[in-house]
């Protein structure tokens, strides 16, 4: 079986028009076939997608065309498929996390207010607790930011696709940010 073209996207023309590429992005990432890479080109080098898609089972590489365009490609890792109908990145073993002992909703908030949030509340959480947080979203720019802060976090879709349901484990309070 041979591995289809990847699937290319030129974000250019909707940076232009002063619109937000992300939504594409992911809806791009969504119709690929099994085994099929994204090719992004944007005027810019998007180096906080690369950690977005990693978590969604994606490896990177990135070149300067020519042109002055970045293209970027974006190949499936095998195997990166969702456990239990968890989202890429998440943690295995969450089912066996304690009750969460903190619970936001977050719903009909804008961006960045959701993770200011979780961040601020999980600052506070002994390590070891869980916060339960539902957003509108997939909050994808905040989860390398859990794990930068030493935290463990499992997400997903609810069945009806209105609202995502996040768990977050505390790593303890303001681990892993550098105060000096």
């Amino acid at each position: 079986m041979t591995t289809p073209d990847p699937l290319e996207l030129d974000v250019r023309p909707q940076l232009q028009r002063g619109e937000e590429p992300f939504a594409a992005i992911m809806s791009a990432t969504e119709r690929l076939q099994p085994g099929q890479a994204l090719r992004l080109v944007a005027p810019f080098r998007p180096a906080p997608l690369f950690a977005v898609m990693a978590n969604r089972g994606f490896a990177v590489s990135d070149r300067r065309r020519p042109d002055g365009a970045w293209e970027v490609q974006f190949a499936p890792l095998e195997g990166a498929a969702p456990d239990a109908g968890l989202a890429p990145g998440s943690a295995p073993g969450a089912a066996l996390w304690p009750d969460p002992s903190m619970t936001l909703d977050l719903a009909g908030l804008a961006p960045p207010e959701p993770m200011v949030r979780i961040l601020e509340a999980l600052a506070a959480l002994p390590a070891g607790e869980v916060l339960f947080a539902l957003l509108d979203r997939e909050p994808m720019f905040l989860f390398p930011e859990l794990t930068t802060r030493g935290h463990e976090w499992a997400g997903n879709f609810a069945p009806d696709g209105a609202s995502y349901r996040l768990l977050v484990r505390s790593g303890g309070p303001d681990r892993g940010v550098d105060h000096g």
